[in-house]
């Protein structure tokens, strides 16, 4: 059978309060023609269907016609588990009704793999697939552990015997697979994963997805890699670039053959549906910036400026390079005094209390400006009072089970 893993399609994202949604169908019509293509027998979906426990009615409709297309009326099967992103009951709601026409929805973990058949080579696959596994939906707290080392392993044992259990269904005459929603040890991040580790508290060890698949399908990292230098074991990443630290980064699906018992060479096929995030540094000011322009540079792109300014920059400069390209997202000015500041290591500027960092801010971007006292008072009450929301949104979620993680994008 040939197989193909996708993951993180975070339907209903935006970038900066810029829609994506005509990007995410783009890729629906993408993938479908891959799909149709390459002759995929099964689709892997890896988690994060969207990108919020109460995505809006435009994302699920987006969903619902891609999983159906991509299914096509039944000939071809699509598994697909819930992430840390999406509320289980949501992703699984319709699934008695989906299960007809070859959708398998999984929301919450099960004790019982998946198993679908291929009727065009009279095969059948088990699938040990495990949605995103909150302390809480794996029904198992951690608070007695207090060392962080204990912590990881103590969940990351856990994940183990949940796979390792789901892995007995394995058998010779099938073709075996593996399927979660985590943070694997070793994975590399970008800014746009809301974390689901918490000091490392939630990263699974590799060997603990060591069950005897084939092929170990993974969700939530959204760069496309290899885990622990295993070809086998992999996150496809996510379709469309969606934070600025993904510049340049190629996006993909993973597409290998499968048959019992026989070794997987997978492959990556590479998307072109999404529009590029690229970063522009203009030493040479605005005059440069309309040069590039006038070039057509980068005329598909979502673009993060960094504009090289000797004296202030106004609105109107402003107001017009965006509208001679809508896809300027920040249109940042570096003045001369600000570049020592801004070359500095993110790491010490990382160590500083939150109100330098906040006037230092405030002073790059007004070009050495200083904030008074009443402006410092109000940020510093504004993060508190969302530090204090996304405690209570944690604590809230996790009692329901919607929602045990974020994204830190």
């Amino acid at each position: 059978m040939r197989i193909l893993h996708t993951a993180d399609w975070h339907f209903g994202r935006t970038l900066e309060g810029r829609g994506r949604l005509e990007e995410q169908a783009a890729f629906v019509d993408e993938l479908a023609s891959i799909a149709d293509d390459e002759r995929i027998d099964l689709i892997l979906l890896a988690g994060d269907v969207y990108d919020s426990v109460n995505p809006p009615a435009a994302a699920e409709s987006l969903f619902y016609d891609a999983v159906a297309r991509l299914a096509d009326g039944g000939k071809r099967t699509i598994a697909v588990i819930a992430g840390n992103h999406d509320h289980p009951d949501r992703v699984s709601a319709s699934a008695p009704l989906a299960a007809r026409s070859g959708i398998r929805l999984v929301g919450m973990p099960t004790d019982k793999p998946l198993v679908v058949g291929v009727p065009r080579t009279g095969e059948q696959a088990v699938i040990a697939a495990l949605p995103y596994p909150s302390e809480s939906r794996l029904r198992e707290l951690l608070s007695e552990a207090t060392d962080e080392g204990r912590l990881r392993s103590a969940y990351s044992e856990r994940v183990g015997r949940l796979m390792a259990q789901l892995g007995t269904a394995f058998r010779s005459d099938t073709v075996n697979l593996a399927m979660s929603h985590i943070y694997v040890l070793g994975g590399l991040e970008t800014d746009s994963e809301r974390p689901i580790q918490i000091g490392g508290a939630y990263t699974v060890d590799p060997s603990a997805l060591r069950i005897g698949a084939q092929y170990v399908a993974l969700g939530h990292l959204h760069r496309p890699q290899r885990v622990a230098g295993d070809e086998t074991m992999r996150y496809s990443g996510s379709p469309l670039a969606y934070s600025f630290s993904e510049a340049n980064y190629v996006k993909a699906v993973t597409v290998f053959d499968a048959a019992p018992g026989q070794p997987v060479v997978p492959q990556q096929i590479h998307l072109g549906s999404g529009r590029p995030l690229v970063q522009w540094t203009a030493k040479g000011g605005v005059a440069e910036v309309q040069r590039w322009l006038e070039e057509g540079r980068d005329a598909r792109a979502w673009i993060d400026l960094n504009i090289h300014m000797s004296e202030a920059m106004t609105l109107q400069q402003i107001q017009q390079l965006r509208r001679q390209h809508d896809g300027f997202v920040h249109i940042r000015p570096v003045y001369p005094e600000m570049e020592e500041l801004i070359g500095q290591d993110a790491r010490s500027r990382e160590q500083l209390p939150a109100e330098e960092l906040f006037r230092r801010f405030f002073s790059r971007q007004t070009g050495g400006g200083e904030p008074d006292a009443e402006t410092v008072r109000l940020f510093l009450e504004l993060i508190a009072e969302e530090d204090e929301s996304a405690a209570a949104e944690d604590g809230t979620e996790e009692g329901t089970e919607a929602q045990a993680g974020g994204e830190g994008a």
